[in-house]
C-alpha cells in the first residue's frame, strides 16, 4: 500500500506545482479525492463479494465432505454385507421339527443345534463333492442314480408279471 500511497502523492504533488489558483487547486484535490473513494469502495465491494464467494466454496466443500463420508460409510456396508462371508446369515429347517432358523455361514462349523427340538443338525457346506450315504435322519436314504435304476427296472419286472 505505501508505493500506491508515494504515487498518490507524487500526483498531488505535481497538481499542486501547475495550478497557480488556489481555488482551482482544492476542486481538483477534491474531484481526485472523490474519484478515489469510488475506486476504493468499488475495491471494497469486489473484495467483500470473492470473500463470500470463498466462504460459500468453503461451506459447499464442507457438505461435499460430509456427503462423501455418508456415502462411504454406506459403500462399507454394503461392501460387509456383499463380500464377507463371515456376516451371512443362513436359513436352516430342522429335519426333526421343520423349525425354521438361521444361523451364521461359517464352513468350519459342522454341526448345529436346533433351539427348538434342541437335536444336533450335520452341516454338509460341500454337498455336492458328495454322494448321499442315506444315513441321514432327514431324507430317509437318498441313494445313487444307479440306485433310481435298480428300482425303476424291478417295477417293470413286477409289471411284465
Amino acid at each position: 500500500m505505501s508505493v500506491l500511497q508515494d504515487k498518490f502523492n507524487a500526483i498531488i504533488a505535481n497538481i499542486e506545482e501547475r495550478i497557480t489558483d488556489q481555488e482551482e487547486l482544492e476542486f481538483v484535490k477534491q474531484q481526485i479525492a472523490d474519484i478515489s473513494m469510488m475506486y476504493i469502495d468499488e475495491i471494497n465491494k469486489i473484495m467483500d463479494l470473492s470473500e463470500r464467494r470463498v466462504n460459500q466454496v468453503y461451506e459447499n466443500q464442507k457438505i461435499l465432505e460430509q456427503k462423501m463420508a455418508e456415502i462411504e460409510r454406506g459403500m462399507s456396508t454394503i461392501e460387509k454385507e456383499l463380500f464377507i462371508e463371515d456376516e451371512y446369515d443362513f436359513e436352516i429347517v430342522c429335519p426333526y421339527c421343520n423349525h425354521e432358523f438361521l444361523t451364521d455361514i461359517n464352513s468350519d462349523k459342522k454341526e448345529v443345534e436346533c433351539p427348538e427340538c434342541h437335536n444336533v443338525i450335520e452341516l454338509d457346506w460341500n454337498a455336492e463333492e458328495h454322494e448321499c450315504s442315506g444315513h441321514c435322519g432327514s431324507c430317509g436314504g437318498c441313494g445313487t442314480d444307479e440306485d433310481d435304476e435298480t428300482v425303476e427296472d424291478e417295477e417293470s419286472q413286477e409289471d411284465d408279471m
